[in-house]
């Protein structure tokens, strides 16, 4: 299963990439505030590129339910220092965090790698012209609605056909643009639009999601849905966003989005390696 951004390509049934999270933000649930300075984002994904990050995740706008709206203004304000240094100073992909059409093709502009959507092209389709025109990767992540109405939104008739419908919707708006297979991924937005047990569910049914025909990525790292199973707090949830992250690389899911790199990179490296040595 290929995955093609810009000038790179990874084949991913062989493979698990690690994305590490840069939340340029001063409200995002786990780590608002950290990272607003441009030079301490820079040397957080030093750190993370170090730990074995494949791709660094550099957002400006909280996704967290009940985040404020933001305005393009602030978010480009917030963003382009940083990535302007990030896209210099690290190896590693990058892939920003946006729904906004002209600060995507600023950042793939700079020499980012990567449009990660969390409207999954909804919000504004038009997104997917900078993709296209720089040929980079784009992940589709499922949500409905925003982060202030989202959590309203969680009703299903039947969680994984509705969700797998609803990425089919956003697929299809890519490839109307003509942006290519190979530079999709699709994420089934585990915490957004879905209450606690259905993130469950859905991280229990992931290898449901390889019906759509590409690489499957998640990010639980942190969330809720780990403090409402083991009753811990954001700080306290790295071995519940591990055990998700294990049984998401054995369901089929072949990019984990998370804060915790050295953590998950060798999770998933040994989780890869067992389900290898069962197929030979």
């Amino acid at each position: 299963m290929l995955f093609r951004a810009r000038k790179h390509q990874f084949d991913l049934s062989k493979q698990v990439l690690i994305m590490g999270v840069i939340n340029v933000t001063p409200d995002s649930f786990s780590d608002g505030g950290k990272f607003l300075d441009p030079e301490k984002a820079v040397c957080h994904a030093l750190q993370l590129e170090s730990e074995g990050a494949d791709i660094l995740d550099v957002g400006a706008v909280s996704t967290r339910p009940g985040a404020p709206e933001v305005s393009e203004e602030e978010e480009r304000a917030r963003l382009m220092p940083v990535l302007e240094r990030v896209c210099r100073r690290v190896s590693a992909l990058i892939s920003v965090d946006t729904t906004s059409p002209r600060i995507a093709s600023e950042a793939l502009e700079l020499g980012a790698h990567i449009v990660n959507d969390v409207s999954g092209l909804k919000s504004n389709p038009a997104l997917a012209e900078p993709v296209a025109k720089y040929q980079s990767g784009i992940i589709l992540m499922h949500r409905r609605g925003n982060p202030r109405s989202m959590q309203n939104l969680a009703q299903y008739t039947n969680l994984i056909a509705d969700v797998k419908s609803e990425l089919r919707e956003s697929i299809q708006i890519a490839r109307s643009y003509g942006i290519s297979d190979e530079a999709i991924v699709v994420d089934p937005g585990i915490g957004f639009a879905k209450t606690p047990v259905q993130n469950l569910e859905i991280l229990n049914r992931l290898k449901e999601f390889e019906d759509l025909g590409f690489p499957v990525m998640v990010g639980p790292s942190n969330k809720s849905f780990i403090g409402d199973v083991l009753k811990r707090e954001v700080s306290e949830r790295k071995i519940g966003t591990i055990a998700s992250c294990v049984l998401a690389v054995r369901e089929g899911a072949r990019i984990l989005r998370v804060h915790d790199v050295q953590a998950a990179k060798e999770a998933a490296e040994m989780t890869l390696a067992i389900i290898q040595q069962e197929e030979k």
